[in-house]
């Protein structure tokens, strides 16, 4: 359920969702806010997947796997992935 806009907390750490798309949420954070946004988003990972549109460096570090867009030749978009190890 949502109050305000914001997702539930308790649907959050159990059970209610099997994903969550997150974009650019953390984009107002600075180097230290974003370093505890990331820890919390590992802790909730436990239970829930995330999708996160960032531009981070330490969500991105903090990530199992990456996905990015970036211009290819002749003006093409190419995907890219990388999977991180721990």
């Amino acid at each position: 359920s949502t109050r305000g806009g914001c997702q539930d907390s308790r649907q959050v750490h159990g059970l209610g969702y099997h994903f969550l798309v997150l974009d650019e949420t953390d984009a107002a954070l600075d180097e230290s806010n974003s370093k505890r946004f990331a820890d919390l988003i590992k802790e909730f990972a436990k239970k829930t997947q995330f999708i996160i549109v960032t531009h981070n460096r330490a969500l991105m570090e903090a990530a199992d796997v990456l996905y990015g867009v970036t211009l290819g030749e002749e003006g093409t978009s190419k995907i890219l992935s990388l999977k991180l190890e721990s």
